[in-house]
């Protein structure tokens, strides 16, 4: 029977649950007048068909009244048909509070609260808000959390550094693969592990001047992570600290070697993580540090994690090598000295490995009492004796060889700090093949080339007006190269934008070619266009035409000719324009063209890369060291290109310096460290774990129930993209990831490797995670009511089926989910107190239950309330007993998993100093901290649906 309406009451309208909570302020002539104070409306309703149920919180609930003043509700009193609220706040002190007090946001703490208030959800949302709770535990249970949502290749040696460094706490290594092997690719996916996992919320990312663009975009394009710009301007407008403001920085690096505050500042903002790109450019020495060492030293001193990226190999310096060790570690690489006496003493460990590992001569080094001898000194008798005694089983032996190559490498000194892997040890690299294309200097150039500087000839356009393009000799024999190629895609990179603009037009206008333009002056949106107009296979671009941006961050393997237009100075530069291409995945060779004029600047670079550095069919990691070096005699051979002396002396010099340092690395090669930076079979494993949670096809029929529940309109787009809009009725203002203007999305990796113009949604996608926070926040779907014929029951009679989850107040960081033994605990009970859970299953309540509608619902949750609440309440005692269970197979899956993690740091710990004392520290709080939160969690209702029995 429904309750008597009473002045101070507090009644909700299920018909505007948007009003909040309203007070009943008059009743006369049979019609109630409810004042609502959350937006300060009045409403008047007819007594005997308002759409409104009464709100009375439970003994246990937390209430919080219009002051603020929050208490936990322990004794209800009745006053006038109104109630008072007996409770306890904060300090324990006993208050009393009128419901007219409350504050008037609504909140119900349990589903069935939401029934009573006649809240009542259609079945399918219910059902969505079951798939949501099913597929958030499944990806915070997956191996590959924190990795599946980046849009990147799976390259094994990539993915292997990061679940390797990822799930550490604070992890500070070094970052060292050689050029083109992905080190920004490798240090985003640590950085998205460690936000996705909680183990990290500010990071600061400090980078060259040139190089912050190319970060903005990786991060934001590959990642989903958009990072502000610290630049002056900003940091002169902001008040205060302009760091504290925002949680994740980019900020060049001579921003803060110009402006020691700006430095204090950036040190004062409490970070979690540091990312330093480019650390070889950091100059130290036993005598001093550079200002930018100094710099980075002052930061990383402040900040727990540290990510340092450099390509360049520990052997073209070993004191520089030290010194991006020092950062990592100062206390554990204090001593210049005594650092290179411990690598002295890994030579034997590589030795002992390199002899493993040769199968023709394994068996025998076994026999060899030396060797034997040595082994058992690092390995111990036992592991010896194992090995030995396995020859005669050749698979046997393979896998006891390979266990002792995994213990030697752990003991290896920077090992577990310092990744380098090489382009001979990750295959899947093409060839590189280069076309020279020697043109004769056009005679209008002539004079204007002898009298130019150095940069004007190398960019002889830049000479001219706008009618270069009719004279130059290299657009015409890129016009007449594009004629006989027509079906080939290619990719032309020149230095200037105003030179692919000129080259576009002349191509697109004048010659028919279906042309793509690709430079700083359009925006991301443009620039993501042209890449696609260049990606399609039947009538796209043939050719994409770009300025040096062009070089940063983007990948066009799908094209294998690269036209160098013009060639830069830094070698490093070079390298990442044939880096576009040069990419594993890419499936021909790649073909470099460079048109260059003979007896000219140009020819002089191009040999100078060519014969002297063979930078165009190898990677050249010394590149730019030789610069360095040879920068003034390269400067000479440029300005005066007809003095074929000089440039032959520049070769012959540049030639054996070149042999002469690549012998030194390999002389000098940790082989420990190439070996200890893959371990193949833990990539495979990381790999399939990555493949087996994203399951695209599953999340694309989740988010399209979830974008039709929102609102969120929806159109095909190609075979594998979806167009979003947001709806003219939806259920929110605004649905994460998508603008007013709209977007375009694909669930699939393969086209969005292709496809930058579309966002690659994945279960880790802000969009998908967003959404899931709003199914399971916001009470959408965790009450319902349907009719069911069962004809073994009484008709009219009850069902009622709830699922229960933990509650876990804790921080992000701890990662609870992870140690939990299923997502939901679910429970079904009929009117006279049987356990049908085994009985009647979910698939039961989705194939025989019938929707009610809204009239009708209202009727039988009013006519059904004391019962329902009833068998709400004996099922939340039945669960009491699983919370103990639940809450104890949480905890030893913590245990065993953290103690595991320790024992083996602190074993590890007596053979390799590199294990750091804290870091097992860490370990050891985070165990207590987990098995804390663990104790303090609670099985708590979260979702119930009613069936109301029917014979028809």
């Amino acid at each position: 029977m429904k309750e008597k309406f009473a002045v101070g009451q507090r009644w909700f309208s299920h018909a505007e649950a948007e009003l909040g909570l309203g007070i009943v302020t008059e009743i006369a002539d049979r019609r109630i007048e409810v004042f609502f104070p959350a937006i300060e409306a009045q409403r008047i309703y007819a007594e005997k068909n308002a759409p409104l149920s009464r709100i009375v919180y439970p003994i246990g609930d937390q209430i919080t009244d219009h002051d603020g003043l929050t208490i936990k509700v322990l004794e209800h009193e009745w006053v006038s048909d109104c109630v008072i609220y007996r409770g306890e706040d904060a300090q324990g002190d006993i208050l009393v509070m009128h419901e007219c007090t409350l504050e008037s946001q609504v909140h119900f703490s349990k589903p069935y609260e939401r029934l009573f208030a006649g809240q009542i959800d259609k079945p399918r949302h219910y059902e969505l808000r079951l798939e949501t709770l099913e597929l958030l535990f499944e990806h915070q249970q997956s191996a590959a959390y924190g990795l599946i949502g980046p849009r990147v290749q799976g390259l094994p040696h990539q993915f292997y550094i990061a679940h390797e460094v990822g799930r550490r706490i604070a992890p500070r290594v070094l970052l060292a693969d050689e050029v083109g092997l992905g080190k920004t690719i490798e240090a985003g996916l640590i950085i998205h592990q460690q936000l996705i996992a909680g183990l990290a919320s500010r990071v600061l990312i400090v980078v060259p001047d040139s190089l912050v663009f190319q970060w903005l975009v990786e991060m934001l394009r590959r990642f989903n992570l958009r990072f502000s710009l610290m630049d002056e301007a900003r940091c002169e407008a902001e008040t205060g600290n302009p760091f504290a403001n925002e949680q994740r920085v980019i900020v060049p690096l001579s921003l803060l070697t110009r402006n020691d505050d700006l430095l204090a500042q950036a040190q004062a903002a409490g970070w979690d993580l540091l990312v330093v790109d480019e650390a070889h450019h950091l100059g130290w020495s036993e005598e001093g540090a550079s200002h930018a060492y100094l710099c980075i030293e002052q930061l990383a001193e402040q900040i727990a994690g540290l990510l340092l990226l450099t390509a360049t190999p520990e052997q073209l310096g070993v004191a520089a090598h030290f010194s991006r060790l020092r950062l990592l570690d100062p206390q554990r690489y204090h001593d210049l000295n005594q650092f290179l006496q411990e690598e002295q003493q890994y030579g034997a460990v590589s030795q002992l490995i390199e002899r493993l590992l040769e199968p023709e001569s394994c068996r025998a080094s076994l026999q060899d009492p030396v060797f034997a001898q040595a082994l058992a000194e690092r390995l111990g008798e036992s592991r010896l004796s194992q090995l030995q005694q396995s020859v005669e089983d050749a698979e046997r032996l393979q896998t006891e060889v390979q266990q002792c190559v995994k213990l030697l490498l752990d003991q290896h000194g920077t090992g577990r700090v310092l990744f380098r892997n090489t382009r001979d040890a990750v295959h899947g690299f093409p060839n590189r093949v280069l076309k020279a294309h020697p043109l004769p200097v056009p005679h209008d150039y002539q004079h204007h080339l002898e009298t130019a500087g150095t940069d004007q000839a190398l960019h002889p356009e830049s000479l001219f007006g706008e009618g270069w393009v009719a004279q130059d000799a290299r657009a015409d024999w890129l016009v007449k190269w594009l004629q006989v190629h027509r079906t080939e895609k290619v990719l032309l990179i020149c230095a200037y934008a105003d030179t692919a603009m000129a080259l576009e037009k002349q191509l697109r206008l004048y010659q028919g070619v279906r042309t793509a333009l690709f430079h700083e002056g359009m925006s991301l949106l443009e620039r993501d266009r042209a890449a696609a107009y260049f990606a399609e296979t039947d009538q796209g671009a043939q050719i994409l035409l770009c300025s040096e941006i062009g070089s940063e961050g983007r990948n066009f393997q799908f094209a294998h000719h690269l036209v160098m237009f013009d060639l830069p100075l830094n070698p490093d530069l070079l390298e990442q324009r044939i880096g576009r291409l040069d990419r594993i995945g890419q499936r021909d060779d790649v073909i470099i063209h460079v048109p260059y004029y003979e007896r000219s600047a140009q020819e002089v670079l191009f040999n100078w890369y060519h014969q002297g550095l063979n930078a165009f069919e190898r990677v050249c990691p010394d590149g730019q060291v030789l610069l360095q070096r040879f920068a003034e005699p390269l400067q000479q051979a440029m300005q005066s290109p007809k003095n074929t002396e000089l440039a032959e002396q520049l070769l012959h010099d540049v030639q054996q310096a070149h042999a002469e340092l690549k012998a030194v690395m390999q002389q000098g090669r940790d082989k420990l460290l190439e070996l200890n930076a893959c371990d193949s079979v833990k990539a495979a494993e990381v790999l399939e774990a990555v493949e087996s949670a994203s399951q695209p096809s599953r999340l694309a029929g989740y988010m399209s129930r979830i974008f039709d529940h929102f609102g969120v309109e929806q159109d095909s787009y190609g075979n594998h993209g979806l167009v979003l809009h947001p709806g003219d009725h939806m259920l929110c203002h605004s649905f994460p990831g998508v603008p007013e203007e709209g977007t375009t999305i694909t669930f699939q990796r393969n086209e969005a490797l292709s496809r930058e113009d579309l966002q690659y949604v994945t279960v880790e996608h802000p969009m998908v995670t967003g959404a899931m926070d709003m199914m399971l926040q916001g009470g959408y779907g965790n009450a319902t009511l349907c009719t069911m014929k069962l004809l073994p029951l009484k008709e009219g009679s009850l069902l009622v089926e709830a699922l229960f989850r933990l509650h876990l107040p804790a921080r992000k960081g701890l990662q609870l989910q992870r140690y939990l033994p299923a997502a939901t605990l679910r429970r079904v009970i009929d009117s006279n107190g049987n356990d049908l859970t085994q009985v009647i299953t979910q698939q039961h309540f989705q194939t025989l239950g019938k929707p009610v509608g809204k009239t009708l619902g209202l009727k039988l949750i009013t006519h059904t309330r004391s019962e329902i609440q009833t068998l709400a309440d004996k099922l939340e005692s039945w669960v009491e007993p699983q919370q103990a269970e639940w809450i104890q197979a949480a905890c030893d899956k913590a245990t065993h998993e953290l103690d595991t993690e320790i024992e083996r740091l602190q074993q590890l710990a007596r053979v390799n100093p590199n294990i750091r004392d804290q870091e097992i520290q860490d370990l050891a709080d985070l165990k207590q901290h987990v098995l804390h939160a663990l104790q303090s969690a609670s099985l708590e209702m979260d979702t119930i649906r009613i069936a109301v029995v029917t014979h028809d």
